[in-house]
């Protein structure tokens, strides 16, 4: 997507930034293109095309910093662009943690973008006719499938999309690095009826970075199945009951994980795991890694956005918290040792071979959470409260249908309580994260 005339006039914005008085610059140039064809009841309903082409451009000078944007990429308009933009800066109240990265922190080995084999040459051949197709073949409205009894199909509306994406970045301490990738993602909500007239709904979705693995033909099914799960919900007893959480919502618990170990909550005092890197605060089942390298797959990259180089590593190990995530400019601040600026790809690994319903079967009775429906999370103390809605079950089985409920706790003896994690992980995800399995939940209904 990126040209080398584009390329070549990234690198003329830093010799523009230097005779504007700008110490050091960096210039990230962005293109994306991305097709939808939404789909009502087994119809076409809507079809767009999104294209973007964009440069940022991150300024130091004399220990100023400013960040602008700009979509005219013309020799002329970026020279004046830039001039006015350095001009801005030096308004500006001086931060002597504003400073480029490291040169030996940075990338070096991401010169094409292809490097992690995630751009699919099959995007080039897909035509609007294709689109319609798929679109049009991964609806279950008209498909003559067989539906579950006393179940009325009401609504279904799907989304077909395939994209490309490419980012190209360099700074004026010879960091050059690129990233390209496409997706095909196909995602659907359905809204089904009882034979009292009861509504409930449901979603499901799918992605690949490659059309040869891309297969959205059970996700409409996919999604009936789980609306129809639901009937005839109603709340549980309340009180402490083991707690399943299914792969398609468990990734909500280690989000907050996340935020807390970066930087920029742990300098703000927002953080419940502030002092936490080699303390042991969680259950030895519990270990999580960044996968930033893995082949194929959306998501995975070489670098950040400062382009400093990404690794595999572990965030939490048996329990014992490892690292924070901190860019260049929080490590000034902190004085905390510099990393990256987030996880790339969060992996939890489990067992082999168990999934969900292993789960329910080792922990016997308890509550399978399938989704969540709204609640917070305190992030300066960990503690959190969300509604969800699932199953029952006992010895293993499911028995029925629960909604209206809440989980409330904190985040950190819930973790202390994780007794499994399956290996059920959906690779489509951007965190990979299988179904989980915890003891002493609170439930309130």
């Amino acid at each position: 997507m990126i040209t080398e005339t584009e390329k070549t006039l990234a690198a003329e914005c830093l010799e523009y930034a230097r005779k504007a008085g700008a110490q050091d610059c960096r210039i990230t140039l962005t293109k994306s293109t991305e097709d939808l064809i939404a789909t009502l009841d087994g119809e076409v309903d809507r079809v767009t095309r999104c294209a973007d082409r964009s440069m940022n451009i991150a300024l130091f000078v004399e220990g100023r910093y400013g960040a602008f944007s700009i979509n005219k990429l013309e020799r002329d308009t970026l020279r004046d662009f830039i001039s006015r933009a350095v001009d801005t800066v030096r308004m500006l109240a001086p931060d002597e943690y504003r400073v480029l990265p490291a040169p030996e922190r940075c990338c070096h080995t991401a010169l094409t973008g292809r490097e992690l084999d995630s751009y699919d040459e099959a995007y080039q051949e897909v035509s609007p006719e294709d689109r319609r197709r798929r679109a049009l073949e991964a609806a279950v409205f008209g498909s003559g499938a067989p539906l579950p009894r006393n179940l009325e199909l009401i609504s279904e509306e799907g989304e077909y999309s395939d994209s490309e994406y490419d980012v190209y970045v360099i700074d004026s301490q010879g960091l050059e690095c690129r990233h390209r990738e496409t997706s095909f993602d196909y995602g659907v909500e359905v809204t089904v009826q009882d034979p009292k007239g009861n509504k409930y709904s449901d979603y499901w979705w799918t992605a690949s970075s490659f059309l040869r693995g891309f297969d959205p033909s059970d996700c409409g099914m996919t999604a009936v199945r789980r609306a129809h799960a639901q009937f005839g919900a109603r709340p549980a007893r309340s009180g402490k009951y083991n707690m399943v959480i299914g792969v398609e919502v468990a990734s909500r618990l280690v989000s907050p994980l996340l935020n807390a170990l970066n930087a920029y909550s742990l300098q703000q005092g927002n953080s419940f795991l502030v002092g936490s890197v080699g303390k042991k605060l969680f259950s030895d089942k519990f270990t999580l890694l960044d996968e930033p390298h893995i082949k194929g797959e959306s998501g995975s990259k070489l670098f950040d956005s400062e382009g400093v180089a990404t690794e595999p590593s572990a965030i939490i190990a048996g329990g014992e918290v490892k690292r924070y995530f901190v860019n260049t400019y929080m490590a000034g601040k902190t004085g905390l040792q510099p990393t990256i600026e987030d996880a790339v790809r969060p992996y939890l690994p489990g067992t082999p071979g168990l999934d969900r319903n292993g789960l329910m079967q080792m922990c016997g009775n308890g509550i399978l959470v399938t989704d969540f429906n709204g609640g917070n999370c305190n992030p300066a103390t960990g503690d959190f409260s969300y509604g969800i809605s699932g199953q029952l079950f006992q010895n293993g089985e499911i028995v029925r249908p629960v909604n209206e409920m809440l989980i409330t706790g904190n985040f950190l003896p819930l973790w202390k309580n994780l007794i499994g994690a399956g290996s059920d992980v959906r690779r489509c995800a951007g965190k990979l994260i299988p179904s989980l399995a915890f003891c002493e939940v609170d439930f309130s209904g």
